[in-house]
């Protein structure tokens, strides 16, 4: 199991993933998740949850490339001409990879599970993000809901309903990004450090900060100590539900 996160915001892209994998309690492992697409005309970030063999094939066919058979253009994820048929593109390799092993995993009864988040910006269009589901559709984010989410969500989730908006500062999105990350570790096992981010500020198309924190990390262990005595602290405020005594 994995998680990350993706929110986009007015002033640019947050992507937040963690390293580790599980196959077994006596086999954790890490592997990074989060991979970065540079060029001078474009900056792409992708995140890959799931089954790890899937993910990596699915990786390397987007970088080696898909000849078109109508232009016999060698299709990559970095020479795709705008973001959504780059979107298209992880898409198609999901259902080339999924071709050539669903066979083999399904007579090993491994089910096809594997999604990824797709954000960055290629210059002259707009600043995107999408999820990639495992049949190879995608949603995109939008103003409304600005931010995505892969693995193992549902802790996390919370704290991103409550305080990610459009126009929230690019900062102030990473620093929730990461307290999801302590919320979903604090939670769940199978997911934990170190954690891989990179935050891309809007039309820049280059990597502003792209950086691992590692186990004892100073900023994210105080983040993690602040974050736990503000939620006791906040419950303690909170009155006493004033029910005792009464019957419905």
């Amino acid at each position: 199991m994995t998680y990350c996160c993706g929110i986009l915001v007015r002033d640019g892209l947050v992507m937040v993933a963690d390293t580790r994998t599980n196959a077994g309690l006596d086999n954790v492992s890490t592997f990074r998740k989060l991979h970065i697409f540079r060029k001078p005309d474009r900056l792409l970030t992708l995140s890959t949850s799931g089954n790890l063999s899937i993910s990596q094939s699915v990786v390397s066919v987007l970088n080696e490339g898909v000849e078109n058979p109508e232009t016999g253009e060698l299709e990559t994820l970095v020479n795709a001409p705008t973001m959504f048929q780059a979107a298209q593109r992880i898409g198609r390799a999901i259902r080339r990879v999924y071709e050539s092993d669903a066979p083999g995993l399904q007579a090993a009864d491994i089910s096809y599970e594997v999604s990824f988040l797709f954000g960055g910006q290629i210059k002259g269009g707009p600043m995107r993000m999408f999820m990639v589901y495992p049949a190879g559709n995608f949603i995109e984010c939008t103003t409304d809901t600005p931010y995505l989410q892969i693995g193992e969500h549902k802790y996390g989730k919370p704290i991103l309903d409550r305080a990610v908006h459009h126009n929230i500062d690019l900062y102030d999105a990473l620093k929730i990004a990461l307290i999801s990350m302590d919320s979903t570790m604090r939670s769940n096992l199978a997911v934990g450090l170190p954690i891989d981010f990179v935050v891309v500020r809007r039309d820049a198309c280059i990597d502003e900060l792209t950086y691992r924190i590692e186990p004892g990390e100073p900023y994210f262990s105080d983040l993690r100590d602040r974050w736990s005595a503000a939620l006791r602290a906040a419950h303690i405020a909170i009155p006493r539900p004033p029910y005792a005594g009464k019957r419905g």
